[in-house]
């Protein structure tokens, strides 16, 4: 049968993107506006640590998810889909309208509003990774990488929206001859972070409405059996040919099997046990323990004794990064475990410049060079994106598997994340291993 219209597959590439894209954008909107409402908040710049003891938290919707499969064994991802979304949607606009309100708790104050709120976030946020993943085992390959182009722009629209906010700009006063420096000079935000948590409840409803148009677009879902994917959303049959297909035509929708026919099951299939799935589910937990958990505990260690420009560089185009990677598998998908393997280790030899930044801060090398500036934001650029590149790859590679290979894919995702940020908790919280310099000080002067 002939391709399906090309319209038509780019309308449906464009929804799975746009579904994607609501997958981390609350916890990440979160992340990025921090900086405005830790003026206006109980705990400060303590906010932090207790966001990050939140998202961690988050990884207990896991057990919901696998109690509710363990409850409806056999049903489709639709109905726990719409309920993150819903969570989303709700805990999004209620932050807008509350973030600002605290109760007495044990005599001190707190923001026990936004702190609920983001809780409730971050419990959507991890169960997307285990429940939108799966819904994409009955679509072809190259949808995926569709949805995890969406995944980079969840972070990449936070952070723009932030800069257009205006959000940590300084103007150092001149340096005195002698005497105690001038305080620098904070700019006010060009909106509140109530404006901020619309425009994010917006983008949130935009996705949502994305997974209906979805549902619309496709035939509808069957039950789901344990083992694999149904026929109900597959729009071509797996098998080698699928492959040899994408390879060939990445954005090329596959034949659309004959109405009521079921696809046969393929002999070659990876088992998900098998030791090279298995090293892929590694690569997705170290990528994630890094991209997740360990380097963005350091960013700021790393950037910002460059200057507040190398900060928000660093932000935007490594979150820039991730998209494009996304849109780079599309053309170009490394099938190959070992090179996956050498791009992960080029992106470890980044990730470890970075680190050894952090720890040398306040005062790291070429400090107060263009060379250094040029170094930092390249560095993150392209560590974020090899990673993005090889995460997408390989869940590409899980395609194959079906529905408990994505659901693997998903664990280990959220998994590694969680790992990574436990790891870095006691040195950047207990041992204070990293230490930040102040705006408009120079720490490493005679």
């Amino acid at each position: 049968m002939a391709a399906a219209p090309l319209g038509r597959l780019v309308l449906t590439h464009l929804l799975v993107a746009l579904f994607g894209m609501g997958s981390w954008a609350a916890v990440n909107g979160i992340w990025v506006e921090l900086p405005v409402v830790v003026k206006d908040l109980p705990e400060s710049w303590s906010l932090p640590s207790y966001l990050s003891v939140l998202v961690a938290l988050g990884n207990l919707s896991l057990l919901v998810v696998t109690l509710w499969r363990r409850l409806a064994p056999g049903k489709s991802e639709q109905v726990p889909i719409q309920v993150v979304q819903s969570l989303s949607v709700v805990g999004t606009a209620l932050l807008a309208l509350l973030w600002h309100q605290v109760a007495t708790v044990a005599g001190q104050y707190h923001s026990v509003a936004f702190l609920t709120l983001a809780l409730v976030l971050a419990l959507a946020c991890c169960a997307s990774n285990v429940t939108f993943l799966p819904f994409l085992s009955h679509l072809p390959p190259p949808f995926l990488r569709s949805f995890f182009l969406g995944q980079g722009l969840s972070a990449l629209l936070p952070c723009v929206l932030a800069l257009v906010q205006g959000v940590g700009h300084l103007e150092c006063p001149p340096a005195p001859t002698n005497g105690t420096p001038a305080p620098p000079h904070n700019f006010p935000e060009r909106f509140l972070a109530s404006t901020f948590f619309w425009a994010l409840t917006a983008l949130l409803v935009t996705s949502a409405a994305a997974f209906q148009g979805l549902l619309l677009l496709l035939p509808s879902p069957p039950s789901v059996p344990a083992g694999g994917p149904g026929p109900g959303l597959r729009v071509g049959a797996p098998g080698v040919e699928e492959e040899e297909g994408e390879a060939a035509l990445p954005l090329q929708e596959p034949p659309v099997q004959a109405a009521g026919t079921m696809p046969s099951p393929d002999p070659e299939a990876p088992r998900l046990l098998s030791a090279h799935n298995a090293c892929l589910l590694g690569l997705l937990a170290v990528t994630n323990a890094l991209t997740n958990g360990m380097l963005p505990a350091i960013q700021s260690f790393s950037c910002l004794p460059y200057g507040r420009l190398a900060y928000h560089l660093a932000v935007v185009l490594g979150s820039a990064a991730n998209p494009l990677a996304c849109f780079l598998a599309m053309g170009v998908l490394c099938r190959s475990l070992a090179g996956l393997g050498s791009l992960s280790l080029l992106g470890v030899l980044f990730g470890a410049y970075l680190m050894t930044l952090a720890i040398l801060s306040p005062c790291p090398p070429l400090l107060g060079t263009t060379a250094g500036t040029v170094l930092v934001v390249l560095s993150w650029v392209l560590c974020l994106g090899l990673f993005s590149y090889v995460k997408v790859a390989a869940s590409s590679l899980l395609h194959g598997g079906g529905r408990p290979a994505l659901l693997a894919a998903g664990v280990a995702i959220q998994l590694g994340s969680l790992l990574g940020a436990v790891a870095m908790f006691p040195p950047t919280s207990i041992y204070h291993v990293f230490r930040s310099g102040k705006d408009c000080v120079d720490p490493c002067g005679p």
